[in-house]
């Protein structure tokens, strides 16, 4: 296990901070698997893995260069943190404790990642650690109270960790001053072929649930049952003329929320997740409509407007925490467990 750090350049964009140097950490467990994180965004860029020739492969979508990263069109948030609430929410207004809250409207008449000016758009602290079995960075951001109109102070925490065995960990813990809401996740774009498009993936998703949306994406009515529809994944099916962008709801029992695999490659990646939903993005409308596939844990969309759904309330004193597992299968990936 190792890590290498070096430093990419320095942020350009926008009023989010003053120009911050951006530094570039690469974990590697030493048999073939690395992890490739940059500061700004607290982004994933990179995981690469064994390609059973003596070489390897990046199986996560990732631009040239941190100016790309910067440019509000076009980037699509790869591997980006989200936050403070990574979901939609409708009209971007919601009320917490009989106080009604205004959030910055970045996605039409509505919300979503976090804001204009979300996690996404700062360049975090960190720090690393490194055993025998596993290696990490931990990355911190705080952001004031009324950020993108959200209550609270908020001290943010994404830890990504390599191993033990071909496992890669997102860790996402946050503390507020005084009454919120919360949901982070990584917006990573998957493509385990590492080229080409994601239409030849099969995914399988353990849920007969997802959430009815309507022509903006917004949830409607009560969970949807998908028993034989299209939409029922429980079996796996290749992606070709499946296009998604809904939250599936995940069972009580999430250690095998999600299976992607590409047949031609051999590859495959395990989800398990404490979260109660996954977002399944198909990146039709990405600049390369189609190269990945978003598969982020996480909240259900909307829930600070919406009681009946599982809360996003996050209190002074209490810590939100987010785990999400990661376990790579194929050919050259040394199997543990």
């Amino acid at each position: 296990m190792q890590i290498e750090h070096h430093t990419i350049g320095t942020t350009i964009r926008h009023a989010a901070q003053a120009p911050r140097t951006v530094d570039a950490y690469t974990l590697s467990d030493g048999d073939g698997i690395s992890v490739k994180v940059w500061t700004y965004g607290a982004s994933l860029i990179e995981v690469r893995l064994p390609d059973g020739r003596g070489g390897d492969v990046n199986v996560v979508v990732r631009l040239p260069q941190l100016a790309d990263y910067e440019r509000v069109e076009g980037r699509a948030y790869l591997g980006a943190t989200m936050g403070r609430y990574a979901r939609c929410i409708s009209g971007g207004c919601f009320t917490l404790d009989g106080r009604e809250y205004q959030l910055v409207r970045n996605n039409g008449a509505h919300h979503i990642h976090g804001g204009r000016l979300g996690f996404d758009a700062f360049v975090w602290e960190a720090r690393t650690e490194c055993t025998n079995d596993w290696c990490a960075v931990e990355l911190r951001l705080v952001r004031p109270d009324g950020d993108q109109g959200y209550p609270g102070e908020i001290t943010a925490m994404t830890t990504y960790r390599l191993g033990p065995g071909p496992t890669l960990m997102f860790e996402h813990r946050a503390r507020t001053s005084s009454p919120t809401v919360c949901d982070i996740t990584n917006h990573a774009m998957w493509n385990l072929a590492g080229t080409g498009t994601i239409d030849r993936h099969l995914l399988q998703v353990n849920t007969n649930r997802l959430l009815h949306v309507d022509d903006q994406l917004m949830p409607i009515g009560e969970p949807m049952p998908i028993d034989g529809t299209t939409y029922d994944l429980r079996e796996g099916k290749p992606l070709a003329g499946l296009s998604l962008d809904n939250c599936y709801l995940l069972n009580s029992s999430r250690d095998q929320a999600a299976l992607l695999s590409d047949p031609a490659s051999g590859r495959s990646m395990r989800i398990q997740t404490d979260q109660p939903g996954l977002q399944i993005y198909t990146a039709d409308t990405f600049i390369y409509p189609r190269t990945g596939i978003c598969l982020q844990t996480g909240s259900w969309p909307n829930a600070p407007v919406r009681p009946d759904f599982p809360s996003a309330y996050l209190a002074p004193g209490e810590e939100y925490l987010h785990r999400t597992i990661h376990r790579f299968h194929g050919p050259g990936i040394a199997s543990q467990g």
